[in-house]
Parts: C-alpha cells; sequence; structure tokens
C-alpha cells in the first residue's frame, strides 16, 4: 500500500536533527545555500516527477529513448547479471525500460538506493509486474547503500551493474563527483559495470527553459523547500517573499538554481535554532546542474577506476548514456 503524503514526510527524530543542522550550517554560509537533496520530500519528488514530463525538461526523454536503442546490447555486455542496484530511482520507470529489453526472465536482484520514502514506494510499485525481478528497497543515501549492497553476500558467478541516471551526476560539482564516484568504484569488483547519464552543454535559452519552465512546475519544486522547512522545522518562510530564479553559470558549464528575495524579510527557523534575516535580493542557492562534453563524462569516470565499454548520444537532446567498468 502506498504511504499517504503525510506518512511519507513524517522523519525520524534522527533525519529531522539531520535536517536542522543542514539548515543552519548552509543557510549561515556565503553565500547563503541550501542541499539539493532536501528538495525531495514527498511532494518535491512528485513535483519533479512532473518536471520530467514537461516539453521543456528532455532529459528523462532522451534517456527512456537511449535505453529503448541500446538496453539490450548493454545487458549483453554483462552476461551473467547477479544485480542491479540504481541510485536515485525516480518512477522506476527508466529501470522497467531497461529490464524490459533482457533477453531471458533468469531472476535479478534489483536493489533501489533513496532517501525518500515515496520514491521507493513508487519506484518498487512500478518493477513488481515485472518478470524475473526481486525488488529491495534501502531508504538511506547512496553513500551509505552502496556499502549495504557491498558488504552483502553475492553469488560465486555474475556481475553488478550500478545505474546513476536522469544526469544526477550534474548535482556534484567536480571535486564531489570525483569523490561520489571514487565510492561507487570502492563498493564493486572489478568487471562491474557503471551506467552514467549525463546532460551535455546546450543552448543557454535551452536549459534556462528547462530549469525555469512556462508552468512554474519548476519554482514550485524550489520554493516547496521552504514548504518543507516550515512543516518541519517551525520555520516562518513566507513563499510570497522568494521567487524562483535559474541562470546558467558558463564559466563552470553549470545551470543554477537560487530562491531570491524580493524584500527584506526576517526569518525564524526554532528547530535549527536560527533567526536570520534576508536583504532585498538576497539568495539561496538550492542546486547546480552541471553539464558535460561526451568525453569529459568519460574523463571524470576513468578518474575513478572505470574504463569505457561504451558510450550512446541523443545528438538532438545533447544528452549521454556512459557504459564504464570497474578496473
Amino acid at each position: 500500500m502506498r504511504p499517504s503524503a503525510a506518512h511519507a514526510n513524517r522523519l525520524t527524530d534522527a533525519e529531522r536533527q539531520a535536517f536542522a543542522v543542514d539548515v543552519a550550517d548552509y543557510l549561515t554560509r556565503s553565500p547563503r545555500q541550501l542541499p539539493s537533496r532536501h528538495l525531495y520530500d514527498a511532494l518535491g519528488s512528485a513535483l519533479f516527477e512532473a518536471i520530467c514530463e514537461l516539453p521543456w525538461y528532455g532529459i528523462t526523454r532522451a534517456e527512456r529513448v537511449l535505453l529503448e536503442r541500446h538496453g539490450a546490447d548493454i545487458l549483453a555486455r554483462l552476461r551473467p547479471l547477479h544485480r542491479l542496484v540504481e541510485l536515485g530511482p525516480g518512477s522506476g520507470a527508466k529501470l522497467a525500460t531497461l529490464l524490459d529489453a533482457r533477453r531471458s526472465t533468469r531472476s535479478v536482484a534489483v536493489h533501489l538506493i533513496d532517501v525518500s520514502a515515496a520514491a521507493l514506494d513508487l519506484s518498487a510499485r512500478t518493477l513488481r509486474d515485472v518478470d524475473g525481478v526481486v525488488v529491495v528497497p534501502h531508504q538511506t543515501t547512496y553513500e551509505a547503500g552502496l556499502v549495504e549492497i557491498a558488504s552483502a553476500p553475492r553469488a560465486a558467478s555474475g556481475r553488478t551493474l550500478v545505474l546513476f541516471l536522469g544526469s544526477n551526476i550534474g548535482n556534484f560539482d567536480p571535486p564531489g563527483a570525483d569523490e561520489f564516484l571514487r565510492g561507487i568504484r570502492a563498493s564493486l569488483a572489478a568487471g562491474d559495470a557503471l551506467l552514467v547519464g549525463a546532460d551535455l552543454v546546450k543552448p543557454e535559452r535551452d536549459l534556462l527553459r528547462a530549469y525555469d519552465d512556462p508552468l512554474g512546475i519548476t519554482a514550485a519544486f524550489n520554493r516547496n523547500l521552504l514548504v518543507r522547512i516550515n512543516r518541519e522545522l517551525g520555520g516562518d518562510f513566507e513563499l510570497e517573499d522568494f521567487a524562483h530564479r535559474a541562470v546558467w553559470n558558463p564559466e563552470h558549464a553549470r545551470v543554477e538554481m537560487h530562491l531570491v528575495s524580493l524584500g527584506r524579510a526576517h526569518v525564524r527557523i526554532p528547530a535549527a535554532s536560527l533567526d536570520v534575516v534576508f536583504e532585498p535580493g538576497e539568495t539561496i542557492w538550492t542546486e547546480s546542474s552541471y553539464k558535460y562534453e561526451p568525453e569529459s563524462a568519460i574523463a571524470m569516470l576513468e578518474r575513478a577506476g572505470f574504463e569505457r565499454a561504451d558510450q550512446w548520444i541523443d545528438r538532438s537532446a545533447r544528452f549521454a548514456l556512459t557504459l564504464v567498468e570497474a578496473v
């Protein structure tokens, strides 16, 4: 049974404390920030799924087309496949697309790792009718989930494929991406594989429409972070005092999302022991989405201890799927 929104939004004491620590830390930095992982409560996850259907946000459609076209080739390279691990499975639709390309229904364990209970529930329901699939959810961080899986017994033969799709790698700055990918490599054995989706650099107008859509869904997704702070930490943000802004930073090849204070705003967040004043025009930096060139994506993966197996590019949507193997 799918949990209600209220249940999905309910945090444990430890989760609430960790959230409060992050808010107190990042909102007192210069510039003010909030970690993008906190965008994905139950409502945030639902809004993101809506963003993926927008005509201006082509990442999901391009990735799904590439998986449909090349899924059989990807899986054929990894025989015998023992288990699949997806980091941040979203709705589970892309993983289902890949599984549909199997040429046999031999049983495979599918491990889903996400901090969002709502996302795990949705993806598990998507995959429950796929033949030969045993779904194992892990409600935790990517890093902790990979450690759990790496420490579990594995078959004497068989390979592991980790999926990190949706250009989620772009949410890490370059040093953070390198560290994260090295962590994935450390959880794998030689011969295991990683499939990464990466959005490529494209015209600025196209990028900004993807992150500041005319329907305002991305703006709602961004501002929901303030709703979450109010609900879970007792904050008193007034939503109408903050606007969504997306900007392209060509020097660093990233789209940035910000919340902009429209006037002077005095905000109290009791659970974070925080009392802060925002000046007019001051921003909270909530997300970065780095964009790549095909070869820069491969170089990043090679630095982490992988070698290129193949790469598939949707040239019209400017999106790449890159398959690498642990060495």
